[in-house]
């Protein structure tokens, strides 16, 4: 592989925070944005991608998709040239979320510096290959995991600007509990045909831990802009253009919307996410309250006592939310 020393630094704006927080939702608007391209969640890419073969947003398997056998082909010379095995390891050797305290450190241990080289190496390939054929100068990565963050942040060929993302625990723990099939996914898939369900005391313990992750990352110099779903969906266009120029783009940047909260989605190449990834056409974007009648009052006030100090941190105790 080609030495990259030199290289100008690929920007990469990282979606942070808890699964089923909107963030998919968010990631589609982006995408319609000039100069952007969302990759989906990126840290899927290895399973779901390269080993199971499952579909791209753009409904062709991942092998068979021709945005990703280029970007294959640019950064690792293909994807079979990819010790998948090693490289396994190496992802449980470091990109773990009890890794998390040690990488926040201000230095790194010489045993973890290296794992960490080797690691951030394959993602700059990666995110390098990506911004060459698409030709977008902003990459999103809706990865969303604490720790590939913070793995992240100390590469010298990646601009890290994080997205951190939350909504109503609440709300996200109804989203946990629900049954949510992902047609990618074969039936030999390793990642099953559902999306993962967890109880919604789970969903508060991930829920907390992600979060104070995050605001870790920021205090440790990471360049982060937090954004509440509820704003977003309330008032897409002021939150898309504060996000727009903390991503580099300007304020002057031209929005996707038709009318105040419309937009059409055009087709992309997510590798993982939700189902949403693969729709295309008009949505108009709207809260999704279900879980104020649909969650349950034991289960609400069970999520709400254990988010108790982060739910008041970010807003969720005004105005009735």
């Amino acid at each position: 592989m080609a030495d990259r020393a030199g290289e100008v630094p690929v920007r990469v704006l990282f979606i942070g925070g808890l699964g089923r927080s909107g963030s998919t939702l968010l990631e589609r608007v982006l995408c319609e944005l000039p100069g952007v391209c969302s990759m989906g969640e990126v840290v899927h890419l290895w399973q779901r991608g390269l080993i199971d073969d499952e579909l791209c947003g753009c409904g062709e398997a991942f092998h068979h998709c021709s945005f990703w056998r280029h970007v294959g082909e640019a950064a690792f010379g293909g994807w079979d040239h990819v010790p998948i095995e090693e490289f396994g390891a190496l992802k449980e050797s470091i990109d773990r979320t009890r890794f998390v305290p040690a990488l926040a450190r201000a230095e790194l241990a010489a045993d973890i510096r290296r794992r960490i080289i080797a690691y951030d190496d394959v993602y700059g390939r990666l995110y390098d290959a990506v911004r060459d054929v698409s030709g977008r100068e902003v990459l999103v990565d809706s990865s969303k995991h604490i720790s590939l963050a913070f793995c992240l942040r100390w590469s010298e060929t990646i601009d890290l600007r994080v997205l951190h993302v939350v909504r109503d625990p609440r709300a996200v723990a109804y989203s946990w509990s629900k049954s949510v099939p992902r047609p990618e996914a074969g039936i030999e898939s390793a990642e099953g045909t559902h999306m993962a369900r967890w109880s919604p005391g789970k969903t508060a313990l991930h829920w907390n831990a992600q979060n104070l992750g995050f605001g870790l990352l920021a205090h440790r110099g990471v360049p982060t802009m937090r954004v509440r779903y509820e704003d977003f969906v309330r008032s897409p266009a002021v939150t898309l253009r504060e996000i727009a120029a903390f991503a580099g783009l300007g304020e002057a940047v031209s929005l996707p919307f038709d009318g105040e909260s419309a937009v059409h989605l055009s087709r992309n190449h997510q590798v993982a996410g939700n189902p949403l990834r693969f729709k295309t056409g008009r949505i108009e974007l709207r809260a999704d309250d279900a879980w104020r009648s649909e969650l349950g009052a034991l289960r609400r006030h069970l999520v709400t006592g254990m988010t108790l100090p982060l739910l008041a941190r970010y807003g969720y105790l005004a105005g009735g939310l």
